[in-house]
Order: C-alpha cells, then sequence, then structure tokens
C-alpha cells in the first residue's frame, strides 16, 4: 500500500505534537478560518447540493466534489452547510490542502485514523464518524477515476 501524501504527514505529525487540548483546539480554529480557499464555486455546484456529495453521517451537512485535472489528479471542493460545523470546515481545508493534486493511490488508501490523530483522541464517535465521512468521500472520488484507468 503507498504512503499517503507527504503533505498530509505533515499536517498529522504537526497536530500529534501538539499535547495542550486547547492549543489543538485554537489550531483547528484557525484552520476552519482559511474554509473559503476550498469552498467550492458557483461554476461547479450551487445549493441545493446533490445527495451524491453530502458526506455521509456529518451533522454539519459537509459536501465534497472532485474535479479531474489534466495530470490526472482531483481537486476537491467543499461545503459546509452549517455555520457552527468549524470541525468539519477544518477537516475540509485538511483534505483540500493536502489531498489535492496528489496521486490518486495514495488518496485511495489515507487510513481513517487520520480523523483522530489530527482531532485528538477525545473526539465523540458522532462527530469523529462524520470526518470519516468526509473522508470517505475524497476516497470515493479518488477510487472512482482509479476504477475508471
Amino acid at each position: 500500500m503507498p504512503e499517503y501524501p507527504q503533505p498530509l504527514v505533515e499536517v498529522v505529525e504537526d497536530m500529534e505534537s501538539i499535547t495542550d487540548r486547547s492549543e489543538r483546539a485554537d489550531l483547528l480554529i484557525e484552520t476552519a478560518d482559511r474554509f473559503d480557499s476550498v469552498r467550492v464555486p458557483p461554476e461547479i455546484a450551487t445549493k441545493p447540493y446533490p445527495e451524491s456529495a453530502r458526506a455521509p453521517a456529518c451533522e454539519s451537512e459537509a459536501f465534497v466534489w472532485a474535479i479531474d485535472q489534466p495530470d490526472g489528479t482531483l481537486k476537491y471542493y467543499f461545503d459546509v452547510l452549517n455555520p457552527q460545523g468549524l470541525s468539519a470546515m477544518a477537516m475540509s481545508v485538511i483534505l483540500g490542502e493536502t489531498l489535492s493534486g496528489q496521486p490518486l493511490e495514495q488518496v485511495a488508501h489515507v487510513p481513517g485514523d487520520i480523523v483522530f490523530r489530527v482531532f485528538g483522541k477525545e473526539l465523540t464517535m458522532g462527530k469523529g464518524a462524520g470526518l470519516m465521512g468526509i473522508l470517505s468521500l475524497v476516497q470515493h472520488e479518488a477510487r472512482k477515476r482509479l476504477r475508471n484507468d
């Protein structure tokens, strides 16, 4: 199995190095503040969004789109309808910034435990399931392209 993309490795390692919960939370809030950089533009999708783009189990109503790039990679875009969905926004930023433009094989094999490695072991099951839902939709798009090759 290929290792996962280096930009994601770096984010995970940075987050794991922060042992103070409030410091980690502050960093995730700062990350969520960059959400507009990965928000889906209107030329790709407008509301109401198709159910096929909805991340499973995400209470913040997150959506994911993957746009094919000329080099065979994908560029990921997101929306989170709940304005309080900071964790979903932070996860979207992390995935958009670290997985866009990366080899599809690596994206498809990112382990689900990165959610807990980034957000911490104290993450609730419900929130963890929603964040894994965002990751699973990103991976689904990569796998779909790999099957068509």
